[in-house]
Formats: C-alpha cells, sequence, structure tokens
C-alpha cells in the first residue's frame, strides 16, 4: 500500500510564504501525475496544482503565479511552494497520486496551512 505524507503547513500572516512536502513510500516516478487539493471549512474540496511525471504543471487560476509545484524523483517528494499567501488560501491540503496502469488513487491525509489577515 502506498502511503503519502504531508508536511509544511502551520499558521502563516497574509503575504507570507510556506512549502508543502509530499513524501511517497514508492518511487513516485511511477506515478503518471501527482497533484495538491485544498478543502476550506464549509467547501468542497478543489484541485490546486499538478504535476505530470514529465514535469508539465496545471494551476488553478486563484494560485497561479504565487504557488509552484515540483516533484523531485529522486526523493519520492512533491513540494508546493506557496507565495504571497492570503486568508483565502487557508484550508486543509491534501496530496494525491495517480498511477494509470493499476487505475489507483492515493492520497495522504492532510496538512493545516491557516493564513492570517
Amino acid at each position: 500500500q502506498v502511503q503519502l505524507v504531508e508536511s509544511g503547513g502551520g499558521l502563516v500572516q497574509a503575504g507570507g510564504s510556506l512549502r508543502l512536502s509530499c513524501a511517497a513510500s514508492k518511487n513516485i516516478f511511477s506515478f503518471n501525475s501527482m497533484g495538491w487539493y485544498r478543502q476550506a471549512p464549509g467547501k468542497q474540496r478543489e484541485l490546486v496544482a499538478t504535476v505530470t511525471k514529465v514535469g508539465s504543471t496545471t494551476y488553478v487560476d486563484s494560485v497561479r503565479g504565487r504557488f509552484t509545484v515540483s516533484r523531485d524523483n529522486a526523493k519520492n517528494t512533491m513540494y508546493l511552494q506557496m507565495n504571497s499567501l492570503k486568508p483565502e488560501d487557508t484550508a486543509v491540503y491534501y496530496c494525491n497520486a495517480e498511477q494509470l496502469i493499476t487505475r489507483s488513487d492515493y492520497w495522504g491525509q492532510g496538512t493545516q496551512v491557516t493564513v492570517s489577515s
């Protein structure tokens, strides 16, 4: 069973930065795509950013230009660098990994990000 463990969340003031990490228990090159999702209280979980195994990235409009997703295959870790944070970025952030050949979808337990105004 694949495990994904997020870290790096916390409390930060508006305009500040955080870097989230997602460490996988297996070689992440086996995942076709990895991504970050977030869920704020009372809202649905939304996709924030994705990165494919060849490094292609996508972002939701609200974070484009402020967040950067990356993956280090050698360290089996995905990152989300979050700059210029806003109070509306407050949410639990989840790591996701997809493996098409096995039709598998894995999730981490989530890490809380709180941005104060």
